[in-house]
């Protein structure tokens, strides 16, 4: 093992100076998935796509930045997280430009898929650098900063987005494009001023069959719940099968986890109380909130009539929430070293948030949706980036990249998890509404197209209120299920050791021991 470059502790303006190029990473990282939020419906509907495609859109991303993210952050513990960052953000370039290019909605799922593996190195390298350069104890002020960009991003991407496909001169395929001149500013960025140490060791192996088995199970896994109910039963030899592929796939990775000397997923790390709490707790918040956020552009516009760019608006209380969050907490997280009591209150409010929408339908008062999504906004901005924080707290600086992209990779798959299954509960319930429906009206079943037409334009007046008002009605049920999700994130929350936040980048000791000066620092106030 050798260091390639030692360097002195970074001012607070070299910090400031390197986190420029590092936000201007995470905003085009946040803007690539919150643009297609509200311009999706009409995209597919442009591509003539069915629902299940809508939501593979989607999920291809979150699967391959799952799949790819712990592979990142254990590259970043033995080589150049300058130079990895870079390499993510070409990939998510190339991604972006093969999405604009794509000619049907296969197409677009694989350039999503591809773009998916520079967004997983983003999203895990951000956090990684951050870590790098900033002690836990500084890092709540700073992730207020993270916090706002995120917020920017997610409220201008899907304003942008509507904006975008509502522009008869743009189109649709300017929502991919437009994130590629943001994506090389910040390449050039980066390398002017990112300047850490690199950590390299000799003989490494990285874990490309433990991350391989752990994405090809997953894949069958929600391949099945997209399908199941629909091309075939529950109780089927298909069901039997693909179920039993994935979790064998599954048990196979974790076979291969527990003897490969460089695993993607740290077993030793996982154990530990707070990062298994902290993952279980990041399952639900991701889960919960790409599942069920996913699905709010489409409620608007399908479910009640409104343009992309009014979809857009809409969404603003959940972003503001998220804003408001995460500046507000990270200074108070800074404050008072403390970071258990904020995490367990950013997931019942996500839980309360997720409780009010399951009630709407497509007559609900928009006050009332703008006040739910509110909470939800509030609840994700409290809990998500604090998760990581609290495991970063705990493990020494050289397993910071497997210890965060753990974590990153968890969520991430929370979320891929949230968004295909509730998207598979989405269409099953639209379907059962819209058949109900036409057959009270006396209109012929195929006149709607089921669940799978999302070209509204192609039906009779009469027919669209009648998908309007199907999607509108089973949106709640999607955030009843969420609300249920994020409850889980509740309990593991509240299971957390109360853990002062360490003043140092590194723990001073492999072991620390209780009775070591050093090991004091984190639970003085100063």
């Amino acid at each position: 093992m050798s260091q390639t470059k030692t360097e002195e502790p970074m001012s607070h303006r070299q910090i400031l100076e390197a986190l420029s190029g590092l936000l201007l990473v995470l905003f085009v990282a946040m803007v690539s998935s919150t643009i297609v939020s509200t311009a999706l419906p009409k995209i597919i509907g442009a591509l003539n796509g069915t629902q299940s495609q809508y939501t593979w859109v989607v999920t291809a991303t979150l699967l391959t930045a799952t799949a790819s993210t712990p592979i990142w952050g254990k590259l970043a513990d033995l080589y150049s997280k300058k130079l990895l960052v870079q390499i993510s953000i070409v990939v998510f370039v190339a991604g972006s430009i093969l999405a604009g290019l794509s000619q049907n909605a296969g197409e677009l799922i694989a350039a999503r898929a591809f773009q998916g593996v520079g967004v997983g190195g983003l999203q895990a390298l951000v956090q990684v650098v951050i870590a790098a350069m900033i002690p836990p104890r500084e890092r709540g002020r700073y992730n207020g900063y993270l916090g706002g960009v995120m917020a920017v991003a997610t409220v201008g991407g899907p304003l942008l987005g509507g904006v975008i496909v509502d522009t008869s001169w743009l189109g649709w395929r300017w929502c991919f494009f437009v994130g590629v001149p943001i994506a090389v500013i910040a390449l050039f960025v980066l390398q002017k001023t990112l300047h850490i140490a690199t950590l390299r060791r000799d003989n490494v192996k990285i874990d490309y069959l433990g991350a391989s088995l752990i994405a090809a199970g997953v894949s069958v896994l929600l391949i099945w719940v997209s399908f199941v109910d629909g091309s075939f039963a529950w109780l089927s030899w298909q069901s039997f099968a693909m179920v039993g592929a994935g979790l064998l796939l599954l048990a196979l990775a974790v076979w291969v986890e527990a003897r490969t000397a460089e695993p993607v997923v740290p077993l030793a790390i996982v154990r530990q109380r707070t990062t298994a709490l902290s993952i279980i707790a990041s399952l639900a918040v991701g889960m919960a909130m790409f599942g069920g956020a996913v699905f709010l552009g489409q409620y608007f516009q399908i479910g009640r009539g409104y343009t992309p760019t009014e979809a857009g608006l809409l969404t603003i209380p959940m972003m503001a929430g998220v804003l408001g969050a995460s500046i507000v907490v990270g200074r108070l997280i800074t404050r008072s070293g403390n970071i258990k009591p904020y995490i367990v209150a950013g997931t019942v409010i996500l839980v309360l948030g997720f409780a009010a929408l399951a009630v709407i339908d497509h007559e609900t008062s928009l006050v009332y949706v703008g006040a739910a999504m509110l909470l939800v906004g509030v609840g994700v901005g409290s809990s998500m980036q604090n998760l990581v924080l609290a495991v970063q707290n705990t493990v020494p600086l050289k397993d910071i990249g497997a210890a965060s992209s753990t974590v990153a990779f968890f969520r991430s798959l929370g979320g891929t998890i949230g968004v295909s299954v509730l998207g598979a509960v989405l269409a099953r319930r639209v379907t059962d509404n819209i058949t109900h429906a036409l057959a009270a009206a006396g209109v012929p079943a195929g006149s709607g197209g089921g669940a799978s037409n999302l070209n509204l334009n192609a039906l009779p007046p009469a027919v669209q209120h009648i998908v309007r008002a199907a999607y509108g009605d089973a949106t709640g049920h999607i955030f009843l299920i969420s609300a249920g999700i994020a409850l889980v994130g509740v309990l593991a929350a509240a299971l957390m050791r109360p853990t002062a936040l360490r003043s140092t980048l590194d723990l001073s000791a492999p072991s620390p021991s209780p009775s070591s000066p050093t090991d004091k620092v984190p639970a003085t106030t100063r």
